[in-house]
C-alpha cells in the first residue's frame, strides 16, 4: 500500500514539472555541402592554375572560371541579368554563374560544356578529372 502511493504521489509530482519551451534544433557548426565542390576546385585549377591567371588576353576570359563575353550574354539572357563581363573577376558570382549551367548533367558533361564543344573538350575533361582525384 505504501509503494503504491508513494508511486502515486512520485506520479503526480512529475506532471507538475514544467516542460522545457523551446522547442528548436540548434545548429552550431553549418558547413554546407555542395555537390559541386570537387569539380567547381578542379576547373579553377585547370582555368587559372588556383587564381594566379585571371586574365587571357587571347580569349578575352576573365575571373576564376575564364568567363568569356558570350556566356555572360547567355546568361545575362536567361536570368535577366545585366552583368558585365568584368563583374566575373569576382568568385563568388563566377561560382554562382557555373552552378547555374550545371543543372542536371554529369560532372563530364559540364566540364566539356564549360570548355566549348569539339573534341579538344576530352583533353579538358581529362585535367579536370585528373585534378578532382
Amino acid at each position: 500500500m505504501k509503494k503504491t502511493l508513494l508511486l502515486i504521489l512520485v506520479s503526480c509530482y512529475c506532471h507538475l514539472l514544467p516542460a522545457p519551451e523551446r522547442r528548436e534544433l540548434l545548429i552550431v557548426n553549418n558547413n554546407a555541402i555542395n555537390a559541386y565542390d570537387r569539380l567547381i576546385e578542379a576547373i579553377v585549377h585547370v582555368e587559372t592554375d588556383h587564381g594566379k591567371v585571371l586574365y587571357n588576353p587571347k580569349e578575352n576570359a576573365v575571373g576564376y572560371f575564364q568567363i568569356r563575353q558570350i556566356r555572360v550574354d547567355d546568361y545575362n539572357w536567361r536570368t535577366k541579368s545585366n552583368y558585365k563581363l568584368s563583374d566575373f573577376y569576382d568568385y563568388d558570382l563566377s561560382r554562382k554563374m557555373f552552378l547555374y549551367y550545371t543543372k542536371d548533367r554529369s560532372f563530364e558533361k559540364i566540364a566539356r560544356s564549360w570548355n566549348g564543344s569539339g573534341p579538344m573538350t576530352k583533353i579538358y575533361w581529362s585535367k579536370v578529372k585528373y585534378h578532382m582525384s
